[in-house]
């Protein structure tokens, strides 16, 4: 089990953190053991991305504290989600495969609407998998307009630059 505190190499989560991969909207929210950040993936506009500071590729591997603020957190970042979208229901989901080796944790946060559905003719985990498969990334402009609201209802007052 890989939980060390350094970036793995290679690891897409680890680059977008210190900045050495581009992370459109920034950084919404950081606390002591984790960062919140808009998803990179075809996932929609407001589809956020929860994860462990430090590389952490298994829940079992988290510590008391990561595990502390987690449910906390995951909730505070779907009420935001909520506010800020307004979707019919928001899918938190855990993702840590990465080519099918397992990865830098992460909880998706992601806002769906009847709009998705509709347009994938899919929902839950199905919906995912459509949204994959389309390859549609939201466009970069949207992405900042919705963090910087996203930041306003959080209250994070830090500024977007992703190695903060």
């Amino acid at each position: 089990m890989v939980t060390g505190s350094g970036a793995g190499d290679g690891c897409l989560a680890c680059d977008l953190m210190t900045g050495r991969a581009p992370l459109p909207g920034g950084t919404v929210l950081r606390t002591g053991a984790w960062a919140v950040e808009h998803c990179v993936g075809p996932f929609g506009a407001g589809t956020l991305v929860v994860k462990p500071v430090r590389h952490v590729v298994h829940v079992a591997g988290l510590t008391a504290e990561e595990s502390g603020e987690l449910g906390p957190l995951l909730q505070k970042v779907s009420a935001a989600v909520t506010e800020v979208m307004t979707p019919e229901q928001v899918y938190v989901c855990l993702w840590s495969h990465a080519e099918g080796v397992p990865g830098h944790i992460h909880f998706v946060v992601q806002p769906v609407g009847a709009a998705d559905m509709t347009r994938f003719d899919a929902f839950g985990p199905a919906l995912q998998v459509a949204m994959g498969r389309a390859g549609s990334f939201p466009d970069p402009p949207e992405v900042e307009r919705v963090c910087d609201r996203l930041r306003e209802v959080l209250g994070s007052t830090g500024p977007a630059d992703p190695t903060r």
